[in-house]
């Protein structure tokens, strides 16, 4: 990563540090490690000696996971006024699980697996704001429906949008309801078979496609786009960090 990014990174992992954890002076090689898997979806095992023994590695990324840092420092990014959020949009996407990924305690459906024909998948459930950048994203089993995926995003956390994008697969009258509720505006299409078609703004439900091309980038890291991780939470948090690196990218490496 960059000085840059290395300086926006810094005070979190400072912050979130427990006594007696890794020296700070090796924190940054790290974190580039834990990038690299992500950005190349590669094993544990196969991380390049260059960023250190590869179970400690692994073991600092867990520990920061189960803090909750990946959620940390995108909230920050989201609150810190760079990109406004009064535009929200909401999208999901099927991903397809190696079979290695099942077999963690608890089960597949606790651990955010589905089955199909195909064999197991996860579905990444994601709201983005207007600049397509990430706001908030769930794990659920590859067959959980939008409506799931819209509850288990929207909640008394999430800023309020004064306008909120949506496909026709989350036309319902519930969620129409929680939108308003929260005083925003739905740009839902409704669906064939809804007996009062309700009319949307078409040019501002053009700027849905962001959210796809959200999607499509964060695809780009592999340990994203196929799913390895046997539990939810080390998966969640390489979709995490994936959206991090899309906020530096765009407001820190270029500032």
């Amino acid at each position: 990563m960059e000085d840059t990014e290395w300086a926006f990174f810094e005070p979190f992992l400072m912050a979130i540090r427990g006594q007696g954890g890794r020296p700070a002076s090796n924190h940054r090689l790290v974190l580039d490690g834990i990038f690299w898997i992500a950005r190349t979806g590669a094993a544990w095992r196969d991380l390049p000696e260059e960023f250190g023994k590869w179970s400690s590695v692994y073991r600092q990324f867990r520990r920061w996971t189960l803090a909750g840092l990946w959620e940390l420092v995108l909230d920050a990014l989201n609150d810190s006024g760079a990109a406004p959020d009064s535009v929200q949009m909401i999208d999901s996407t099927v991903i397809r699980a190696h079979h290695l990924a099942a077999g963690a305690k608890g089960g597949p459906q606790r651990q955010g697996f589905g089955r199909s024909k195909g064999g197991f998948t996860s579905k990444i459930h994601l709201i983005s704001n207007a600049h397509g950048l990430p706001v908030r994203a769930e794990v659920t089993g590859g067959e959980v429906s939008d409506f799931k995926g819209f509850d288990a995003l929207v909640d008394d956390d999430l800023p309020t949008a004064r306008v909120f994008l949506a496909d026709r697969g989350y036309d319902s009258d519930h969620i129409r309801k929680t939108i308003a509720e929260r005083g925003g505006t739905p740009v839902i299409p409704a669906k064939a078979n809804r007996k009062e078609p309700i009319p949307h703004d078409t040019v501002t439900y053009a700027l849905r496609n962001r959210i796809e091309r959200c999607f499509a980038k964060l695809k780009c890291s592999r340990r994203l786009a196929t799913r390895y991780d046997k539990t939810s939470a080390s998966y969640l948090g390489f979709i995490h960090i994936a959206a991090v690196r899309l906020w530096t990218n765009q407001f820190v490496n270029r500032a």
